[in-house]
């Protein structure tokens, strides 16, 4: 419940006025005196302000109101005021209007209107302070990141920027983290700023991807063995653990780890300690450990293909990566980055790119990247740079700055693209720059199958090729005639 303070030198005043206030559900405080008032706004939490103007009998200059006024001020900046006052000075009244009074109102008042000007200040007033700590918090944040260590990770999104601020804030403490999401999402970039943040960023770092080792040397990789431990163990070697002692280990895929594997993991996490391969020798290390997984650990846990007591001591934190397709504002800053400052894009470029579900994450864009990068015949890349088609119903999207944390708007239908050749045969035909020679043919049975372009599909294009019919009428599976008859149609000039 909201508090007004009440300043009056006539007690039947405040009385009316803390009735009427009091009647609409606000919690009043009232006072007869300017030095009163003051020590309330000092030990109170005040929501606003009514106050009179003159405080001595016979007294009507409206001094020791307006003496009030910046008293408060200095004080508590934001505080909203209401100035009342029998005698109505206009002067007197636009200068404090102008310092910041709220509002001004003659005796006797309009209850309706003095209620109304009340609950549209106080409404106000919480909304900026509302949005000052917003800006204080952002503030706060955008000075964190500019301090830390970002391993060159580049992103756009709010959902991107919330996983940042997280991996950031838990990057100082030493619990284990569980990294979750999709293959090729960015689960290692975390996995570096983590370490790269940490007390332990100066001691070693160890990486193990637990799904590219086979499972009869696993345990050896992570534990060590000794010599003759196994076929081929002619000398003895420190596994993983050992390797990052006193640092940080980085254990990918970690819902490939075998059970036999859980169970000496687990009990190292528990106490540090652990056996070599072909060893009675107990070891003991301190390791900080971050897991990653695209797996449903959860799942594996009910089908009794992971231990459950691990994966508690694994999910300390949980960091949850979404992926690309529900970070869209990733993918302009990324593709930026990854074609370099010598390589622009065109406006449908973008619309496609950005339309594109990214299966593959963010792996899949930069390959394709690299694709286009290559088969680029200008500076300008196209979407049949990228293997992209021209769709109808996209609409404008706007670019981001790399690591700019202001959400762009973007709203398209997805194109079709094509990721990879298999996807290619399965999908269309892609158009890569090469293949794009002039020609005059009769449209192909593939070409028709794809159904009567629109008038929109005819704009795009034209505006892909920069108005080539040759190369838009092969686009779209045309003869120049048939298009041309096409754009009379629908009204389109070249």
């Amino acid at each position: 419940m909201d508090t007004i303070l009440i300043v009056d030198d006539n007690q039947a005043v405040c009385s009316a006025l803390s009735l009427m206030l009091e009647l609409n559900g606000f919690k009043t405080l009232t006072c007869f005196s300017p030095e009163e008032a003051l020590g309330l706004v000092a030990e109170q939490e005040i929501a606003l302000v009514i106050q009179d103007m003159n405080f001595t009998q016979d007294t009507t200059s409206g001094e020791e109101g307006k003496r009030l006024f910046y008293d408060i001020r200095a004080c508590q900046p934001q505080l909203p005021i209401i100035l009342l006052t029998a005698w109505t000075q206009l002067e007197l009244a636009v200068e404090l209007v102008k310092e910041g009074a709220a509002d001004y109102m003659g005796k006797p008042w309009d209850d309706d209107k003095l209620l109304n000007s009340v609950n549209n200040l106080i409404s106000l007033h919480a909304l900026s302070r509302q949005n000052s700590q917003l800006a204080r918090s952002e503030h706060q944040r955008m000075s964190a990141i500019k301090d830390a260590d970002l391993c060159g990770i580049v992103f756009g999104s709010g959902a991107m920027q919330r996983c940042i601020d997280l991996a950031l804030q838990i990057a100082k403490s030493d619990v284990s983290v569980l990294i979750t999401g999709p293959n090729g999402a960015g689960k290692d970039k975390l996995a570096d700023i983590l370490h790269a943040n940490s007390p332990l960023k100066h001691k070693p770092f160890i990486k193990v991807n637990i799904g590219a080792l086979p499972m009869e040397l696993l345990e050896a990789e992570l534990f060590g063995a000794e010599a003759g431990a196994f076929t081929g163990a002619n000398k003895a070697r420190i596994g993983r653990f050992e390797a990052a002692d006193g640092g940080t280990l980085f254990l990918d895929e970690i819902g490939n780890l075998p059970l036999s594997g859980q169970v000496k993991l687990l009990r190292v996490l528990q106490t540090g300690e652990f056996e070599r391969l072909g060893s009675h020798q107990t070891r003991k290390v301190k390791v900080r450990v971050i897991s990653a997984t695209n797996a449903d650990l959860a799942e594996d846990i009910a089908s009794g293909r992971f231990r459950e007591d691990l994966f508690y001591r694994l999910n300390v934190i949980e960091l949850a990566l979404p992926p690309l397709n529900q970070r869209q504002d990733d993918i302009l800053p990324l593709v930026n980055h990854f074609i370099g400052q010598d390589f622009s894009l065109s406006k449908p470029t973008q619309q496609a790119l950005v339309g594109y579900p990214w299966p593959g994450n963010v792996r899949e864009l930069e390959n394709a990247c690299k694709r286009a990068v290559i088969l680029a015949a200008s500076p300008t890349l196209t979407m049949a740079d990228f293997g992209l088609k021209p769709v109808s119903g996209l609409k404008p999207v706007s670019g981001l700055n790399p690591v700019s944390g202001t959400p762009s708007t973007s709203s398209v239908s997805a194109p079709s693209p094509v990721a990879s050749q298999q996807a290619q045969e399965q999908r269309q035909k892609p158009r890569f720059a090469e293949q794009e020679a002039e020609t005059d043919r009769a449209p192909t049975v593939d070409s028709a199958s794809r159904g009567e372009p629109t008038g929109a599909d005819i704009e795009l294009a034209l505006a892909e090729y920069n108005g080539v019919i040759a190369r838009v009428a092969k686009s779209l599976g045309l003869s120049r005639q048939a298009l041309y008859r096409r754009m009379e149609k629908f009204g389109i000039e070249k």
